[in-house]
């Protein structure tokens, strides 16, 4: 029997037993474990996790561990330059985009807010969340640990809060979104990009006395909301500041 001795950094103790967190502690591995299966063992998927250190060497998901064997293991890096170690998921996606579980609304629909790509449909089963990560170089948000320990998934982040503001700004941190933010730029019910209209074309599609205060107006091409200015966007600015340090134009 093969028994390997772990210590797992910063975040991902929040994965592990409580009796395991913050410390190094040896474990008994199955015959020709991988680190992957015994991290992922150890109730941390994949997705989390940045880098692996066997006996103090970088190496990937697929080391086979062998008795006495030391592993360290680390989430994403903030300010720790480790581009000469093997990183354990490929590179970055060039755009950032996501997908989210069933129990994320609140979550996509202020990421949309942010002018982040955020598909989100209840009844999308984590068949078919998964898909669409790989199909779309999508980012899958969700709170079940389980559906980011997938093999095929690739991308992923688990989502520790539980209500959606404080998700939001747990996100937006963690991934340094702040600067990449397009705030008000998609609709967010259907999360396709808003485009100027003139106000001879929404006459009709607004209140007389919103015409009076505004001139300008955005419209979703899909289904045909009108957004502009006024104190609900005003109210959504401050939050955008206030929760995720977004900083949003005036109207």
């Amino acid at each position: 029997m093969v028994t390997a001795s772990f210590r797992f950094y910063e975040e991902l103790n929040d994965f592990l037993a409580p009796a395991l967190r913050r410390r190094e502690f040896r474990q008994r591995c199955a015959r020709a474990a991988t680190t992957k299966h015994m991290i992922e063992a150890l109730g941390v998927p994949h997705t989390e996790v940045e880098l692996v250190l066997v006996n103090g060497q970088s190496t990937g998901f697929s080391q086979i561990l062998r008795d006495g064997d030391r592993v360290a293991v680390y989430p994403k890096f903030e300010t720790l330059d480790i581009t000469p170690l093997l990183r354990v998921r490929a590179q970055p996606l060039r755009v950032t985009r996501f997908v989210a579980d069933a129990h994320l609304g609140g979550l996509a629909r202020l990421l949309r807010m942010c002018g982040f790509d955020t598909l989100y449909d209840n009844h999308f089963q984590d068949e078919r969340i998964v898909e669409i990560s790989l199909e779309q170089e999508r980012i899958i948000l969700t709170r079940d640990r389980e559906l980011l320990k997938r093999r095929e998934v690739t991308h992923g982040c688990f989502v520790h809060a539980l209500k959606s503001p404080q998700q939001l700004r747990e996100v937006v941190t963690r991934l340094d979104l702040a600067a990449s933010a397009r705030p008000f730029s998609l609709c967010l019910q259907c999360n396709v990009p808003l485009h100027d209209i003139d106000m001879a074309a929404v006459r009709r599609r607004v209140p007389a006395s919103v015409l009076q205060r505004q001139d300008r107006f955005v419209a979703c091409d899909r289904c045909h909301r009108v957004y502009w200015g006024g104190s609900h966007w005003r109210h959504m600015r401050d939050f955008l500041r206030t929760s995720a340090g977004i900083g949003v134009r005036d109207a």
